[in-house]
């Protein structure tokens, strides 16, 4: 066991874990963040996705001892009173059926509006292409990030 002092959602977290301990589990057992959800447990499906630095990132694959000084926000750390656009959009349209997968799609959707504000259904297809859903509600994935572009503040507004 070692020593590691993260910083998650803007907290200074320590924990004490094996250096091969996956991120999604220090975040789940040690640090109570659970909406970071275990899918596959090989990268495949998405649902454990974080932000390192700004890169939406599997959890499931990734060794505690490789965070280091790394930025990690979760699903928790997003907005934590539901104001991101993404968050509400998701609300307003109604977009998840089950929900289990929708951390991580919503992660990776605000990674793709970060660096792309206004986003074509191919831009949406390809940076969420990694996250499956098995209820299938893709369309409804798509039009959500749309939505959530709309609702977000201009780089003009939100300099202001």
């Amino acid at each position: 066991m070692s020593n590691y002092t993260l910083t998650v959602n803007g907290q200074t977290c320590p924990v004490e874990a094996a250096s091969d301990t996956p991120l999604l589990w220090v975040l789940r057992d040690h640090l109570n963040l659970v909406g970071t959800k275990y899918g596959c447990g090989v990268g495949q499906c998405g649902a454990c996705t974080v932000h390192l630095n700004g890169v939406p990132t599997r959890s499931c694959l990734t060794p505690v001892s490789t965070v280091g000084r790394m930025q990690v926000t979760t699903i928790e750390g997003l907005a934590p009173d539901g104001s991101h656009p993404l968050q509400k959009a998701w609300c307003e349209l109604d977009v998840a059926q089950c929900g289990y997968c929708q951390a991580g799609q919503i992660m990776t959707a605000a990674a793709l509006l970060t660096h792309n504000p206004q986003p074509s259904d191919k831009d949406i297809d390809d940076a969420m292409a990694g996250n499956l859903c098995r209820c299938a509600t893709y369309l409804r994935i798509r039009q959500g990030i749309h939505h959530a572009a709309g609702l977000a503040p201009t780089k003009k507004e939100a300099a202001q």
